[in-house]
């Protein structure tokens, strides 16, 4: 277990986010029926996104580290992107800071410097549209996933080996784990592939963060996720113990009955590669 390639614009990282829009993400998130799960996760998707952007902005621009996909599955199975991404599997971060859909007005509180806070309107980009329908082709989309991974690893075998996240509220149609066990088997020559998964569950649960073992899961949907999980490596071990979670080397990149906090934070770890240049 390596994980120390350089990433680099010559030697870039890839993440591929897999979103599960089935008929149930229409739900409440976490039982409130004004919190819609499809539209929490897409706020949190079209920010992440930025994140990501902020992340590879340097003084001459944004630098490619970094190619993204966003895969959705539900009624359809296949990228997920808004406006003119629409199509594709895997975007460059320059491509996505210069292409969302649209800016959408929001509001920010922010310090007005004098000890007060104010309201501030800002420009939000949006690449990613909450959809709510149909069943959740969970293996379908792994499958789908398989694909674009053996064709970005065939193009740069050296990488930091690319991160998939897998979001869903955990009740597939159809069985996913054998997928899953072929995408973690695939490698660059720095390590095999990470594969998390993040579980949003409307039950009366309290979150499990990367947990080392399926005792704390009460939920058979969880325990399969959990199983389908890579243990983090040592860097995201790192970075979850800074964020104050109990990590004792055998945890995995998994996280139960998330709520909106759980999944920022899971997601700020789980993007974090080791060695940005």
């Amino acid at each position: 277990m390596a994980y120390t390639a350089e990433i680099s614009r010559v030697n870039p990282t890839c993440f591929l986010f897999l979103i599960d829009q089935s008929g149930s993400m229409e739900d409440g998130w976490a039982g409130d029926k004004n919190r819609k799960k499809a539209d929490e996760l897409a706020l949190i998707i079209n920010r992440l996104l930025q994140n990501l952007v902020i992340k590879c902005a340097k003084a001459d621009g944004i630098r490619d580290y970094f190619y993204v996909g966003v895969l959705g599955y539900g009624a359809r199975v296949g990228p997920a992107f808004s406006g003119s991404l629409r199509l594709k599997e895997l975007v460059p971060i320059s491509e996505i800071a210069k292409n969302p859909a649209r800016l959408e007005e929001r509001v920010k509180r922010v310090d007005d410097g004098a000890g007060g806070i104010i309201n501030q309107k800002v420009k939000f980009p949006i690449w990613f549209d909450p959809v709510a329908d149909n069943g959740t082709p969970m293996s379908e989309v792994f499958a789908e996933a398989e694909r674009i991974l053996k064709q970005w690893l065939s193009r740069f075998p050296n990488c930091f080996p690319p991160i998939v996240i897998n979001i869903t509220d955990g009740e597939p149609t159809t069985n996913p784990s054998g997928n899953a066990t072929r995408i973690r088997s695939l490698s660059s020559s720095d390590g095999k592939i990470l594969l998390f998964n993040i579980h949003i569950s409307d039950k009366k649960a309290n979150p499990v963060m990367f947990p080392a073992g399926e005792k704390e899961l009460i939920d058979n949907y969880a325990k399969m996720l959990y199983s389908m999980s890579s243990e983090l490596p040592p860097h995201l071990q790192d970075a979850a113990k800074k964020q104050g979670y109990s990590i004792t080397g055998s945890n995995r990149g998994f996280v139960f009955n998330a709520d909106m906090t759980h999944v920022i934070d899971f997601l700020d770890i789980g993007t974090r590669p080791s060695n940005l240049r």
